[in-house]
């Protein structure tokens, strides 16, 4: 197995919200990827005296021990107890029913030598990469799907689509939301590569279209993630490209073939 991974923040003074791991079990069968996106809250209370950092990297870290230690756990199953420990950790001094609780985007992928396990949650990306160079994304495209009414403020966001039927769903405090993740399975043999991509990392094919999703795996594949993050950089700074919501974003690219 080889991985490699990069993270940067939107801006060097402000902590990076994003999360991500790697892990190769000690039998060298397998291994698992888990990648979050924390959500940045409005400047107002969300509840929590804990930042969005100290959430990422609690359940962050509760994902990869329990997805490589509990393999006779789904991936969903994994969510939502790494949900239910990470709400746990805080549960006495926050305001967890906050609709604006410390909440993150998921990517999960867990594989060995016969099976790989797959599980997204909101607007990150898996890519999964045959042997013969066909690609595909994993998408949890509801967010995407939203009439651009529902988005027009973190208010109305947050009072009709957020964590809600017919909206998009996050990894907050709640475990139930696990089963709300797009999940599914594919033989080892059919995988030669897979890569996770935080929003600030796939807008180089979802915003600026500079390629698609084959393309883009390929820049990680032959040039390598902090690659990927300085091309998204570059475009950017030069408009006249339109950017929609933040003109920068945390941007993590996390790459792994056998």
């Amino acid at each position: 197995m080889h991985a490699e991974i990069a993270s940067a923040p939107a801006a060097p003074e402000r902590p990076n919200e994003d999360w991500v791991s790697v892990a190769g079990p000690a039998d060298g069968q397998g291994g698992a990827l888990v990648l979050l996106d924390g959500v940045t809250p409005p400047l107002d209370d969300d509840g929590c005296t804990h930042s969005v950092p100290w959430f990422v990297t609690r359940l962050g870290g509760a994902l990869t021990e329990l997805s490589t230690s509990r393999r006779d756990l789904t991936l969903a199953e994994v969510l939502a107890e790494s949900i239910r420990r990470t709400a746990d950790a805080h549960r006495l001094t926050c305001d967890l029913s906050h609709v604006r609780t410390p909440q993150a985007t998921v990517v999960v992928a867990r594989w060995d030598a016969v099976e790989l396990e797959y599980l997204v949650l909101a607007d990150s990306v898996l890519l999964l990469r045959a042997p013969g160079g066909a690609v595909r994304a994993v998408l949890d495209d509801r967010l995407a799907r939203l009439p651009a009414s529902s988005l027009v403020s973190h208010a109305v966001v947050d009072s009709t689509v957020r964590n809600r039927e017919g909206g998009f769903f996050t990894a907050a405090a709640d475990p139930s939301v696990a089963a709300r993740a797009v999940t599914g399975s594919a033989p080892r043999s059919e995988v030669a590569a897979l890569a996770a991509l935080s929003d600030g990392a796939s807008r180089w094919t979802e915003l600026f279209a500079a390629g698609d999703w084959a393309d883009c795996l390929e820049v990680l594949r032959t040039e390598g993630p902090r690659s990927l993050i300085a091309r998204v950089r570059a475009l950017e700074q030069s408009p006249p490209l339109p950017v929609r919501g933040k003109t920068h974003d945390d941007a993590t690219a996390a790459y792994v073939e056998w």
